[in-house]
């Protein structure tokens, strides 16, 4: 049965796609509050590394809360900053006090709502709303600039989407970091237990093959089959035409029969010369006196004149049949009788 797939793949995905989405905000609000960019690029580095590790153990409905929280609380955005420096646009922000400024800032450039922010910055609503009143811009009768308060809005807002493509790189290599430093490292898959019987886990294991001294042995084999079939080869060629062998029988005379091996060799006489006359008393001589007698020839035609003496019928000569004739009742052939 297959193990489960881990979480641990998607935890690491969705932490990346959060910090993707609030990277660009968080790092113009920690600018904007300090007017120092080293220091904002720590600031929001340092939040990013807190905020992984506990980030898993959260439900996601909590993350930007929690965020947001841990990036406020470092101390260069709480702290004064006489020597930042601010846009000509945004001038109106290095007049406010640390802490009205980033509420200022959370409300324009996080996004954030005043209950969110207030949770934040650790303030009650009614809290929250005096500082942010606090830093909203005045007209010239001491009364909130609705106008001025939506052009700074639109300020913070543009440079959050106009990002310097060096910082946006940077918060793209932080990220890659963050996410893979927070992704649990894979555990090993347990040893099997192995028993005393060679059983493993309860199931019978075969020995493993020694499959590298075996492919040495056919190796081998395998150069050494040619050396031995053309040493055979010559053997075979010198044992039947290479020298005679000490001691071996020299070849015998033509006629004669010679022991050659197992296999005996007699020459034979030439079928094509005249035979001449059988000698007397020899078996040929018999043969001749016994073929040469007449009364053999009679003896060839024995049955034609046993049939003949029987008084059997003579066939007719057709060739001398007329046409027309008819053929006697008792068959095709004239029988006549034969004479004494």
């Amino acid at each position: 049965m297959a193990a489960p797939a881990s979480p641990a793949p998607a935890a690491a995905s969705a932490l990346s796609a959060f910090l993707k989405g609030v990277e660009r905000r968080a790092l113009v609000v920690a600018n904007l509050q300090g007017g120092d960019e080293a220091a904002a690029a720590q600031s929001v580095a340092a939040a990013m590394r807190a905020f992984a590790g506990p980030a898993a153990d959260l439900p996601m409905a909590d993350w930007p809360a929690r965020f947001w929280a841990l990036l406020c609380g470092s101390p260069q955005l709480r702290a004064a900053s006489p020597g930042g420096r601010w846009p000509p646009a945004l001038l109106h922000l290095q007049r406010l006090a640390p802490d009205p400024r980033l509420a200022l800032l959370l409300r324009v450039g996080g996004g954030l709502d005043e209950d969110a922010a207030a949770a934040v910055l650790g303030l009650t609503p009614e809290a929250y709303r005096r500082a942010l009143a606090a830093a909203c811009p005045l007209d010239a009768q001491g009364h909130p600039d609705a106008l001025a308060w939506r052009g700074l809005a639109e300020q913070v807002q543009a440079r959050v989407r106009e990002l310097p493509a060096g910082q946006v790189q940077q918060l793209e290599q932080l990220r890659g970091m963050t996410a893979a430093a927070a992704a649990p490292a894979p555990r090993p898959a347990p040893a099997p237990r192995v028993e005393a019987d060679g059983r493993r886990d309860g199931r019978r294991v075969r020995a493993p093959r020694r499959t590298r001294a075996r492919w040495s042995r056919r190796t081998w084999l395998l150069l050494c089959l040619p050396l031995l079939l053309l040493a055979l080869v010559l053997a075979w060629g010198w044992i039947r035409h290479g020298p005679a062998l000490p001691g071996a029988a020299a070849p015998a005379a033509e006629g004669a029969v010679a022991d050659n091996g197992p296999v005996q060799v007699e020459a034979l006489p030439d079928d094509g010369a005249p035979a001449g006359p059988a000698a007397a008393g020899s078996h040929a001589a018999d043969d001749a006196a016994m073929l040469a007698d007449p009364e053999l020839a009679l003896a060839r035609d024995a049955d034609f004149h046993a049939w003949y003496a029987a008084g059997g019928p003579l066939p007719v000569d057709e060739s001398q049949a007329q046409p027309g004739r008819a053929e006697p009742a008792g068959g095709a052939l004239e029988t006549v009788d034969a004479e004494d």
